[in-house]
């Protein structure tokens, strides 16, 4: 099969974790070791998160120079091109030395007139306290909003509309070359009044990347690999439940959290819906039950409303 997985932010750095290489490398380890043995059976495309890595790419150049910030969408690729290549690295060192790898800086496009910049959403960055989420914001002009117990920035998140280089990852995915692509949702990219290509301020949502890059790909499943093991209704209470199939109508009736699973669960219903296949939302180390379908959230257009796990897999 032609598979597409979209890490999570947790499968490069966890929540609250320091932002350091050694960290992310750990990390990136871990996933490796987990989508290796998919990689061996199946067609391999790989996107992933990058907000706390765009975020730190963001405070190194304020620190340098803090008139002349570099824009978000230059601090994309350059997190594309560093996560790329730990990715690589840490599959190449478990798969034969023949596997062949590519990373593509991969540019996509949205719309200036985008209602998502005029009220930015997307988190970037390390977490603060308030009270110096505040004072950076006043400093550095940002918006900042709550997130969970904490506070961090926020920027512009377009709908991607087109992925320019979908015709050389579908080249390398036909000689079963494992291809990392549209990281962090990719670089955002405009047309300017004369019809020329240039970036702009924004983060594209990961997740509805993937699906695009899903879609475009002609993939025939697509995998959101996530720090939790399905999806959950009631989630961080006695009463959660965790959902083993269902649809995309059954799924969209529920209720889930705009910063965590909302975002996945979108997209996977709209995977779903515009072609027909299947999509699993689910925890990386379960990524080859997931492939499966005996692990995570299976939304296809087969289920009729929601089916449980017999047990509720996790304690509160």
């Amino acid at each position: 099969m032609r598979i597409v997985i979209a890490l999570g932010g947790n499968a490069l750095l966890r929540r609250g974790q320091a932002l350091t290489a050694e960290n992310q490398r750990e990390n990136v380890r871990i996933a490796a070791e987990a989508m290796a043995p998919v990689a061996r059976q199946h067609q391999l495309a790989v996107s992933h998160g990058n907000g706390p890595q765009v975020g730190l790419l963001a405070l190194q150049g304020a620190a340098y120079k803090p008139d002349e910030l570099y824009p978000l969408d230059v601090l994309g690729a350059e997190t594309e091109g560093m996560i790329g290549y730990m990715i690589e690295q840490e599959m190449g060192n478990l798969l034969p030395p023949e596997v062949p790898f590519a990373t593509i800086l991969t540019m996509i496009e949205v719309d200036q007139a985008d209602p998502a910049f005029a009220d930015p959403t997307k988190f970037i960055g390390p977490v603060y306290e308030e009270a110096e989420a505040r004072r950076l914001a006043a400093d550095k002009n940002w918006s900042i909003k709550p997130d969970g117990d904490k506070w961090r920035r926020v920027v512009a998140s377009p709908k991607p509309k087109r992925i320019f280089e979908i015709r050389p990852i579908c080249w390398l995915l036909e000689r079963n070359t494992i291809v990392i692509c549209a990281g962090g949702g990719g670089i955002p990219t405009v047309y300017d009044e004369n019809r020329k290509l240039q970036g702009t301020e924004a983060v594209i949502d990961k997740d509805l990347a993937s699906e695009l890059l899903a879609r475009e790909l002609d993939a025939d499943l697509l995998i959101m690999a996530t720090d939790v093991d399905a999806v959950y209704t009631d989630w961080g209470t006695p009463e959660a439940k965790a959902i083993r199939q269902t649809s995309p109508e059954a799924l969209r009736a529920q209720s889930f959290p705009a910063g965590s699973m909302g975002p996945k669960v979108e997209a996977a219903c709209l995977y779903v819906e515009r072609t027909g296949k299947a999509a699993v939302i689910g925890g990386l180390a379960d990524l080859e039950s997931m492939v499966t379908g005996s692990a995570g959230t299976t939304i296809n257009s087969t289920a009729s409303g929601l089916e449980w796990y017999d047990k509720v897999t996790r304690d509160f």
